[in-house]
């Protein structure tokens, strides 16, 4: 007797799960420097020299722990891109442009939103923000110690 495969039965479902989370010794150092003193730390891996931001507490090329601080510059280079058109929850409302940047001092990068570009004409605003463009940190006014709490500008040629 062979046997019949049983019908999968889908069942739809949503998630909507607020919630909190501790950013630990690291991550909080990270973020406490933002809030109180407008400023962007990396750490510095003592073995393979790279300085990490966000930071972790661990280098994961290395396998060590770390805990150099080193304060990054306030600006830095566009290593990747994205126009965003379509709305996401949780998200501004579109157009928005978010990019990573490799910060000055810093061997890794950081994605973060973009101010200043113009996203009515998409094929202009690549030419605007595109690979190695130079952007500056920009602080808001009143910080709450998020990664959100400041965007990238593109620096005036």
């Amino acid at each position: 007797m062979t046997e019949k495969s049983e019908e999968l039965i889908y069942v739809p479902g949503k998630w909507d799960i607020s919630y909190n989370y501790a950013a630990g010794k690291t991550v909080g150092h990270f973020l406490s420097q933002i809030r109180d003193h407008g400023k962007l730390w990396g750490i510095k891996c003592p073995k393979c020299e790279r300085v990490l931001v966000p930071p972790r507490a661990f280098c994961e090329r290395c396998f060590i722990p770390i805990d150099e601080w080193v304060e990054l510059g306030n600006e830095g280079t566009v290593e990747a891109f994205t126009f965003v058109y379509e709305a996401f929850e949780g998200s501004p409302p579109p157009p928005y442009a978010i990019a990573y940047v490799r910060l000055d001092g810093a061997s890794t990068a950081l994605a973060n939103f973009v101010d200043g570009v113009d996203l009515s004409d998409v094929d202009q605003a690549a030419r605007d923000l595109n690979i190695g463009t130079r952007v500056q940190v920009v602080f808001d006014e009143k910080r709450q110690g998020r990664v959100t709490d400041f965007k990238y500008r593109v620096k005036a040629s």
